[in-house]
Order: C-alpha cells, then sequence, then structure tokens
C-alpha cells in the first residue's frame, strides 16, 4: 500500500534562522501561499509571541484562500513555575488562531537538568499541560528538541517525555535531531523503538533533521522508512548553522525514488524547481548551482564522452528526468568539451553535418578558453563564436573608438562621475555619441544605446540583468586578466555574455557589445 507523507514547511519560522535570511511581513505571505499552491500539508508561520511581524501574520494569513494547507503557530512549552494558561507564550499561541500549534519541549534530561534548571519530573508536567491547554482549541504538535542525543544519553527519560506529550493529546510527535549529528541508522533504529514505545496512543510520528553531518535527507528517508508519517525541513534547506533538511530533496526522493510512498496529496513535483528559485529570489539568496533536482547544474553536462552518451539515452547519465521537477538538462562547452557538445548547442543553425565546421568550433573554443573565457553562462557569446566561425555572423555595427572617463566630480564631496564617448560605424553612416553614467560601464552602455537607438529603436527593450567581474589569473596582480559576465534580457528572454582582456573596461566593452549584438541577431531571425 501507498502511503502518504505529510510535508511540514518550516521556512518560514526554522529557516530565518539562518546566516543572512530575513522576511518582510508580505515576504512571508507570499511564500506562504506558494507552498499552498504546491500542497505543503502544514506551514509554520512563526512564534507570535517574539516580534510584531509575526503577530501580523497570523492576522494577515486568515485572509488566504490556502487549500487544504494548514497554518501553525510555534512555541515552547510554558516556563517552570507558571501555569499554562498563565503563561504569555501559551497566550500568544492561542490567540494566533492557528488551526494547529507546534510546541517544542526538552527530551535530554541533560538540557532539563542544566539549561532550563528544572526537575525531569517537572519538564514532563510542563510537556503534558502545555500541550493540554493549547489542545483546547487547537490541534497539537509536539516537537522533541534534541530527541536523538537524549535517547541515546537517557531512552527511558526521552521516552517519558514524548509520552507525556502524547498522554496529553499530542497530535503528531516529532523527534528532532536538533544538533544534527546522528546517523541514519541510529536514526532509523531509535524511531523504530518509539514506534513500538507508542504503539497503543494512537499519535502519529514525525522526524525533523538538521544538516550538520550533511545528512538531513538520508536521515529524514531512514525516519519515513522506520514508520514516520510526517517530515519537518525547509525549502532549499535553508536554516541556522549548516541548516535543515532540504524538503525539495525530501519531496523529490519520496515522490519520484523510492516506491510505496506519496507526498503533496495527488499533485505532482512538476513546480519544484520554481518554488525553490522563488524562495531564494525572496530571500535574497544566490541559487545553489550544484543543488540536487533543482539546480542549475543538476542536469547540465560538460564532458564530451558524458554529452555524447545523453545524446544517445539521457539516462547514462541522468538519475530521473529533468522535466519531473520542472527543470531542464544544459549541455555546456568548454575545452573539455567533445563534438558531441557543440553539435547539441548548434541544432538551431542546422550545421551538425559539417564535422570540420564542428572541430573549427571546438578548436575556437578551447583557444578562447585558454585565454580566459568560459562559455558555461555565456550562451549568446558562444552563438556568435558559432555564427563567425560558419560564416554566417551579420556584423550590425563597427567600433572606431570608444573612451571612458572617470573620477571625482565634487571631491570635497566626494561626487564621482563617469561618462562615456562612442564613434560607432553603422552601415554607411558614422555616429558619435556621448553619455554619463553611474558607473563606467553604466555609461559605456548609455552612450551605446545613444548611438545605436535611432537606427534600432527596438532596443529600447533591452535591458541589464547582472554584472559581474573575476580575475582569471590572479598572480598577475594588477595587470591580471580580467573576465566580465553580463546577463541581458528583453522580459520575453535572458542572455549571458562574455569578454576577456588585461583592461576592465574593454572587457565590459566586449560582453556588452556582445549582447547587443545577440539581440539584434535575434530581431533580425
Amino acid at each position: 500500500m501507498t502511503r502518504q507523507i505529510a510535508i511540514y514547511d518550516t521556512t518560514l519560522r526554522d529557516g530565518t534562522q539562518g546566516e543572512g535570511v530575513s522576511f518582510s511581513l508580505q515576504d512571508k505571505l507570499n511564500i506562504c501561499s506558494r507552498l499552498a499552491e504546491i500542497g505543503i500539508d502544514y506551514i509554520e508561520g512563526g512564534y507570535p509571541l517574539s516580534n510584531e511581524k509575526d503577530v501580523a501574520f497570523f492576522e494577515k494569513v486568515q485572509g488566504l484562500d490556502l487549500g487544504n494547507s494548514q497554518v501553525c503557530a510555534f512555541g515552547m512549552t510554558r516556563r517552570k513555575g507558571i501555569r499554562a494558561e498563565d503563561d504569555p507564550g501559551m497566550q500568544a499561541m492561542a490567540r494566533a488562531g492557528a488551526p494547529v500549534c507546534t510546541i517544542v519541549g526538552k527530551s535530554w534530561d541533560f538540557h532539563v537538568t542544566d539549561v532550563i534548571n528544572a526537575t525531569l519530573d517537572e519538564n514532563c508536567q510542563m510537556i503534558g499541560e502545555s500541550v493540554e491547554f493549547l489542545g483546547r482549541s487547537s490541534s497539537v504538535t509536539y516537537d522533541a528538541e534534541h530527541f536523538f542525543d537524549g535517547y541515546k544519553a537517557n531512552p527511558e527519560y526521552a521516552l517519558q517525555t514524548i509520552k507525556a506529550a502524547a498522554s496529553a493529546g499530542a497530535q503528531w510527535l516529532v523527534m528532532c535531531d536538533t544538533n544534527g549529528g546522528s546517523l541514519p541508522e541510529e536514526i532509523r533504529e531509535i524511531v523504530a523503538a518509539v514506534k513500538q514505545a507508542t504503539a497503543d496512543y494512537g499519535v502519529k510520528l514525525a522526524i525533523h533533521c538538521h544538516n550538520d553531518g550533511d545528512l538531513a535527507t538520508a536521515n529524514s528517508l531512514a525516519a519515513v522508512e522506520a514508520g514516520c508519517d510526517q517530515v519537518q525541513g525547509t525549502i532549499n534547506g535553508i536554516g541556522e548553522r549548516c541548516g535543515n533538511a532540504d524538503l525539495i530533496a525530501v519531496m523529490a526522493n519520496l515522490g519520484l525514488k523510492l516506491s510505496g510512498y506519496e507526498v503533496l496529496g495527488s499533485n505532482n513535483l512538476e513546480h519544484l524547481t520554481e518554488l525553490s528559485r522563488y524562495v531564494y529570489e525572496t530571500a535574497n539568496l544566490q541559487l545553489r548551482n550544484n543543488q540536487p533536482f533543482v539546480g542549475q547544474s543538476a542536469f547540465a553536462h560538460k564532458g564530451g564522452m558524458h554529452v555524447h552518451a545523453v545524446n544517445k539515452a539521457a539516462s547514462t547519465y541522468e538519475h530521473l528526468n529533468p522535466v519531473l521537477v520542472g527543470n531542464e538538462r544544459r549541455i555546456l562547452v568548454s575545452e573539455l568539451s567533445g563534438r558531441s557538445n557543440i553539435i547539441a548547442l548548434t541544432t538551431r543553425h542546422n550545421l551538425e553535418s559539417d564535422k570540420g565546421l564542428m572541430d573549427k568550433i571546438l578548436a575556437e573554443v578551447v583557444t578562447q578558453e585558454n585565454q580566459g573565457y568560459q562559455y558555461e553562462s555565456a550562451e549568446a557569446s558562444f552563438d556568435l563564436l558559432v555564427q563567425r566561425c560558419a560564416g554566417t555572423f551579420k556584423k550590425h555595427f563597427d567600433t572606431i573608438k570608444y573612451r571612458v572617463v572617470a573620477g571625482d566630480r565634487d571631491a570635497k564631496n566626494g561626487n564621482a562621475f563617469a561618462e562615456a564617448i562612442i564613434k560607432l560605424r553603422v552601415g554607411d553612416q558614422e555616429i558619435f555619441e556621448a553619455a554619463e553614467g553611474q558607473g563606467p560601464v553604466n555609461a559605456l552602455d548609455a552612450a551605446l544605446r545613444k548611438c545605436l537607438g535611432v537606427v534600432f529603436p527596438q532596443l529600447d527593450q533591452m535591458f541589464l540583468l547582472d554584472y559581474k567581474v573575476r580575475v582569471v589569473n590572479c598572480d598577475a596582480g594588477t595587470a591580471a586578466r580580467i573576465r566580465v559576465n553580463i546577463e541581458s534580457s528583453d522580459h520575453d528572454h535572458v542572455w549571458g555574455t562574455i569578454g576577456v582582456s588585461e583592461n576592465l573596461i574593454e572587457a565590459s566593452w566586449l560582453a556588452l557589445t556582445d549582447a547587443v549584438e545577440y539581440q539584434l541577431a535575434r530581431l533580425d531571425a
């Protein structure tokens, strides 16, 4: 029989404890909606006592249509010496109005006696009374903090704490590998023991793993195999220290790799890549290119032997079809490439039958990469290279000269300026323009557009998305060769170009003119 595994997302709470992660109120509401769209079962919104933003979240989220997804309020058990109904944290969770309340409590006797300075019996009372109080108005999930470390230190007491929660009415018992140091075989063995010990309580088991040993996904899957019916984690694995279990990988493995399990109800997993990148962008974090399943490099092939095999049968170097997770196959070109890479990337030019041309293109790529070029993120420049090798390149303009001046306009107030002067030949006419900008590249871009705008007004729709600079041969110091990558867009299409030179301005100019030439070639087609 197929087991339905519930997915509990804590990106909006545990994820925000990661270094450099911060969400506005609107960010949290937007992510919550995206999580609900994909079918996440439980969405933890935050701790309604910790800050005003989380209080506002639980008020605003009630106006969202989240389908079958349930919002969870998070908090701690009552403090020692205070009745649950009098504890501010308990009151805040009750006021949040969330259908699910998740309470975290101590399971490790060392934490009970040395961190919160309570007796072992008092800690169990705190757990039971907190669950009972919140259970009057909500479904309660109990997070057993440091459970695996606690179980390894004192299994009898660790079991006593979760039985206290189960006896008080908790619907879910969550075993947390809070320090993230457990191994899959330990997780599997302990979860099986807990399942047996709680069999008479009618409660379901869940797992919450951190990634300090780089095993959070493996540990989560081991826990499911041992009897857990819910997995907690975050999108992209963001979180404190080394992060949490990456729900992207967990869902993909459970839904596509392991037999006998189902996640997200009847929904498919084809939106995982989109969801992953949305969270990265909202959190203003860099995408992890080598992230399994959804990273840009997850199905990228560079070695010539690999590409040759993939062109015949994708399964030779792909463990699943990238379409199943909303990703795509990418063929890269470099000095490691073979003719198969070139053929795969030039199919739209109908040149694959010309083996001599393929060899010429490959030789040019090897030469260029030896000078510092890399075409993996500069597909547009590679496309222009192919056209030049094939003799099909149509040049839209020639550079006669350009000059950039930058410095202090007002040294006293530190106001800097940059201006560019450009002279181009477009057809039979010479065009001379100048422009100022926020920096030399911005000034070059502005002057180039002024020169070409009259002849090619469609360039008004083109804009620069990103600009990156890297030193190629750092041993040369200030005389080093510079690589500039520019990413451009016209709202419908995104393309990358590259320029390399010892002169930063020249490298920028090469990448910038490639971007314009590529766009004009596209518009001609």
